[in-house]
């Protein structure tokens, strides 16, 4: 038994024992996380070309992204992604759900054929799908749509196509995860409020619309905030159907990967962290609007 001013007290050694199991993790965050967030801000300000010094510019970066159109081509990309994968990601996952929440028999088997797609490896499922684009006789789409006495389509080769075709299979392996989100949110509502609403003689889309569908808003919020910075961060399924180009005339290029190209092809350091910054403060302003709409519930 310690007597007061002999060793530290049993508070003190939790606290030692405490901070001393957070060491690591927080010597990871600053130096791994951290660290490089502040680096990359301060070279968004600099001309570096990653090898020689960096040369303050003050805000140049930033004024050559406002008058670089191919940036502004490349946003316009991420947002239809962003868009796109969001919208009909959740609206497929839901429909499944939905559904699925009300199969008995075999509903394991199903949710878990969902989830498959989802813990297959990204650049794998990417380069099965571009061999499905491929034209006549490798491309399986291509062979259905001519045993139907249709045109074959160019798929990737296309401006208009290649963006929707490199969403595809991006979409189909996230919807799994989502399927098993909504389910969890679909078996937390109370069985009572669907009998209460039956009793009242409500049907089956009043039901949808005004007990299922507003007992889900915490899960929606956080999948469309999920989503939405997954999609905002695409790049292994464009990279690799597309050998790293982003598609005929940068028809499917979105953000990240442009800055991969201007940091390690390019070696502009500089002006793809000031890419990087706008994509983080993007990303910062979805995640403080979660915050805010699941406040406000």
């Amino acid at each position: 038994m310690n007597t007061r001013g002999h060793g530290p007290t049993i508070g003190q050694r939790r606290a030692i024992w405490a901070w001393g199991f957070l060491a690591l993790p927080i010597a990871f965050y600053v130096g791994v996380r951290f660290y490089p967030t502040i680096e990359a801000f301060y070279a968004s300000f600099t001309n570096w070309n990653i090898v020689g010094r960096k040369d303050f510019i003050g805000l140049g970066n930033y004024l050559r992204i406002a008058h670089d159109p191919s940036f502004w081509k490349v946003m316009g990309n991420t947002f239809a992604y962003l868009g796109l994968g969001v919208s009909i990601s959740l609206f497929l996952s839901f429909i499944v759900a939905y559904f699925l929440d009300k199969v008995r028999i075999g509903h394991g088997v199903l949710r878990a054929l969902y989830f498959i797609p989802h813990l297959t490896t990204a650049v794998a499922m990417a380069w099965v799908w571009r061999w499905f684009y491929q034209p006549v006789p490798v491309g399986v789409f291509n062979v259905w749509l001519v045993e139907l006495g249709l045109a074959q389509q160019p798929f990737l080769r296309s401006t208009e196509q290649a963006l929707p075709a490199v969403l595809a299979p991006a979409i189909w392996a996230g919807i799994g995860f989502q399927i098993v989100i909504f389910l969890a949110g679909l078996k937390a509502i109370p069985r009572s409020y669907y009998e209460a609403a039956e009793i009242d003689g409500a049907g089956p889309w009043r039901i949808l619309f005004e007990v299922t569908m507003p007992l889900l808003r915490p899960t929606i919020v956080f999948l469309v905030v999920t989503s939405s910075i997954a999609y905002l961060r695409i790049f292994d399924y464009v990279y690799a159907m597309t050998s790293g180009q982003g598609g005929p005339l940068d028809a499917t290029k979105p953000l990240v990967l442009k800055i991969f190209e201007t940091a390690f092809a390019h070696f502009d350091m500089g002006y793809a962290a000031a890419q990087t910054v706008i994509l983080f403060v993007i990303l910062l302003a979805i995640s403080l609007a979660q915050l805010r709409l699941l406040r406000s519930r």
